[in-house]
């Protein structure tokens, strides 16, 4: 069972490492641009192997994409990260050229691979995936719902002053700082809602903290976030591999479903062998349904660039 991550860089090591780590698949290969830089993340991981104690086999390869063929699952990390003070949105032109091109070249070598796309803008990078490769829906996933969600989870427990094992909760709606739409309402702790213990004020805070995850990191990091993107990845491509038929928000081509169409959105799906095997639509209130409605307005808007 084969896993390829394209881009090595800290987003697509971590991916590689939880991979491993959790041990479900034979083969994990890294691709980047940059000579040796592949080879020489992959020689560290593996020298983690019986420390760690997975007997997956991570190698590295310098723009060989004939090292990644058969593989069943292939991550797209590659691109440029952002800086403080950047938006996702602001790296659409060096990143939508990267992206084409990897997504092509990942399908030439493995026509029945199921894609997953980390690269910001994410929704945009999935759409523009979908546009230029024209593989069944199902087959490609934008990751960005499955991290937002657990940024949110993170935030619920310390609102709560409770481990993070006794929350759930989700994100729908786009990837980017003002699109996510955290679902207040619904989440829970150990099935009671959290509404029956935190104020609006608090949920409201939460929710706004949530929406900045990212550029919080990036702030404090002075670069992209790379552990919590490593494990959502990881998560996804278990699920897949696994056939565990788990539900994540994930950006997704709709075609009608949420009465929206012809864009790539987060909203929950389920992930099986064949990738989205199905797009579960839950029942919004109405303003839930406008705060979407917005954000997907604004994917199009950002769609509308790469034209």
């Amino acid at each position: 069972m084969k896993i390829t991550v394209v881009g090595a860089g800290a987003v697509g090591a971590s991916c590689a490492e939880y991979i491993a780590i959790k041990d479900f698949a034979s083969e994990v290969v890294l691709l980047d641009i940059k000579e040796g830089f592949a080879e020489g993340k992959a020689m560290d991981l593996m020298q983690t192997a019986t420390l760690n104690g997975f007997d997956t086999t991570i190698t590295g390869t310098t723009g060989d994409y004939s090292k990644t063929k058969d593989s069943e699952v292939a991550v797209i990390t590659s691109g440029i990260p952002r800086k403080p003070g950047m938006t996702r949105e602001e790296l659409i032109g060096i990143n939508a050229g990267i992206v084409k091109d990897v997504a092509t070249q990942l399908v030439k070598h493995s026509p029945n691979v199921t894609i997953i796309v980390v690269s910001n803008p994410m929704d945009t990078m999935t759409y523009l995936a979908h546009k230029e490769l024209g593989l069944p829906k199902n087959k490609i996933i934008g990751m960005g719902g499955a991290l937002d969600s657990a940024r949110f989870k993170y935030r619920l427990s310390e609102a709560l002053a409770c481990p993070g094992s006794d929350v759930d909760g989700m994100v729908i709606g786009g990837h980017s700082d003002t699109g996510m739409l955290p679902l207040t309402r619904l989440a829970t702790r150990n099935s009671v809602r959290v509404t029956e213990f935190l104020s609006e004020e608090r949920l409201t805070q939460v929710a706004e903290d949530t929406k900045v995850g990212g550029a919080t990191l990036t702030k404090l990091l002075g670069t992209s976030a790379w552990y919590a993107p490593g494990a959502a990845v990881s998560s996804l491509v278990q699920s897949i591999v696994c056939d565990q038929k788990k539900m994540f928000p994930c950006s997704t081509l709709l075609e009608g479903e949420y009465g929206l169409n012809d864009l790539c959105i987060g909203v929950p799906v389920i992930i099986g062998k064949n990738g989205i095997e199905k797009i579960v639509e839950i029942d919004l209130n109405d303003e839930e349904k406008a705060k979407l409605k917005e954000s997907a307005e604004a994917v199009k808007k950002t769609n509308g660039l790469l034209e």
